[in-house]
Protein backbone atom coordinates (compact mmCIF):
# COMPACT_ATOMS: atom_id res chain seq x y z
CA UNK A 1 0.00 0.00 0.00
CA UNK A 2 2.96 2.65 0.58
CA UNK A 3 4.50 2.20 -3.04
CA UNK A 4 0.94 2.76 -4.07
CA UNK A 5 1.17 5.50 -2.23
CA UNK A 6 4.65 6.84 -2.94
CA UNK A 7 3.62 6.03 -6.97
CA UNK A 8 0.66 8.18 -7.40
CA UNK A 9 2.02 11.17 -5.12
CA UNK A 10 4.89 11.12 -7.95
CA UNK A 11 2.87 11.45 -10.55
CA UNK A 12 0.74 13.79 -8.91
CA UNK A 13 3.83 16.02 -7.97
CA UNK A 14 5.21 15.40 -11.48
CA UNK A 15 2.17 15.98 -13.73
CA UNK A 16 2.17 19.54 -11.93
CA UNK A 17 5.51 20.35 -12.63
CA UNK A 18 5.55 20.43 -16.39
CA UNK A 19 1.90 22.20 -16.11
CA UNK A 20 4.13 25.50 -15.80
CA UNK A 21 5.84 24.47 -18.98
CA UNK A 22 2.24 25.32 -21.07
CA UNK A 23 3.09 29.15 -20.96
CA UNK A 24 6.25 29.10 -22.50
CA UNK A 25 5.01 26.82 -25.27
CA UNK A 26 2.22 28.99 -26.20
CA UNK A 27 4.59 31.35 -26.95
CA UNK A 28 6.68 29.29 -28.87
CA UNK A 29 3.62 28.70 -31.21
CA UNK A 30 2.35 32.23 -30.89
CA UNK A 31 5.90 33.33 -32.23
CA UNK A 32 5.81 30.16 -35.15
CA UNK A 33 1.97 31.82 -36.36
CA UNK A 34 3.84 34.91 -36.17
CA UNK A 35 6.36 34.09 -38.65
CA UNK A 36 4.58 32.38 -40.51
CA UNK A 37 1.59 34.79 -41.01
CA UNK A 38 4.27 37.64 -41.97
CA UNK A 39 5.25 34.77 -44.99
CA UNK A 40 1.86 34.48 -46.18
CA UNK A 41 1.50 38.09 -46.37
CA UNK A 42 4.16 38.72 -48.51
CA UNK A 43 3.23 35.63 -50.39
CA UNK A 44 0.06 36.58 -51.29
CA UNK A 45 1.53 40.50 -52.15
CA UNK A 46 3.89 38.76 -54.58
CA UNK A 47 0.70 36.53 -56.13
CA UNK A 48 -0.88 40.06 -56.50
CA UNK A 49 1.80 41.77 -58.11
CA UNK A 50 2.45 38.99 -60.44
CA UNK A 51 5.21 37.33 -59.04
CA UNK A 52 3.79 33.73 -58.38
CA UNK A 53 7.01 32.13 -58.20
CA UNK A 54 8.02 34.37 -55.50
CA UNK A 55 5.16 34.12 -54.07
CA UNK A 56 5.03 29.48 -54.29
CA UNK A 57 8.74 30.16 -52.38
CA UNK A 58 6.95 32.15 -49.63
CA UNK A 59 4.07 30.74 -49.33
CA UNK A 60 5.89 26.49 -49.30
CA UNK A 61 8.69 27.90 -46.59
CA UNK A 62 4.98 29.44 -44.12
CA UNK A 63 3.70 25.80 -45.06
CA UNK A 64 7.18 24.15 -44.11
CA UNK A 65 7.05 25.55 -40.70
CA UNK A 66 4.57 23.74 -39.30
CA UNK A 67 5.81 20.01 -41.27
CA UNK A 68 7.85 17.87 -38.34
Amino acid sequence: MKKLTLILSILLFTSSAFAGSCPMMAKGVDAKIAEAQKLRDAGMKAHDNGDHAKSEELLGKALEMFKG
